[in-house]
């Protein structure tokens, strides 16, 4: 079972990255994930940004703090020790998998506001 993870006041972005740990947290030990996501911000940031972030001791290229730094050092971590192969899907654009993580999601923040 997948922990599923509240915040109030939280971004989409930062429940991205919770849902890339959470599935992280949720695999047995392999050697290799594929992970599909329709978030440009967590394949990018893993992909490119991340080495860079850490080697100007997490800031931005115009020097600014990173955001939700928490999380992706937690996403480093867990991604240390498996490789991820990163494929991006366009959202809302009728893939299944996507269009139902969508429809779980909308559907527990809805459930959130009550």
């Amino acid at each position: 079972m997948i922990k599923i993870w509240t915040e109030k006041n939280t971004t989409n972005n930062r429940m991205e990255l919770m849902a890339v740990i959470a599935a992280l947290n949720a695999t047995k030990k392999h050697d290799t994930v594929e992970i599909h996501t329709d978030s440009q911000y967590v394949k990018n940031g893993m992909e490119t940004w991340l080495a860079n972030w850490k080697a100007r001791n997490w800031r931005t290229a115009d020097k600014k703090p990173v955001k939700n730094k928490d999380l992706w050092q937690k996403l480093d971590e867990l991604s240390s020790t498996v490789k991820i192969h990163w494929v991006w899907v366009r959202g809302h654009d009728g893939e299944e998998f996507n269009e139902r993580c969508d429809e779980l999601a909308r559907g527990y923040a809805e459930k959130l506001k009550d």
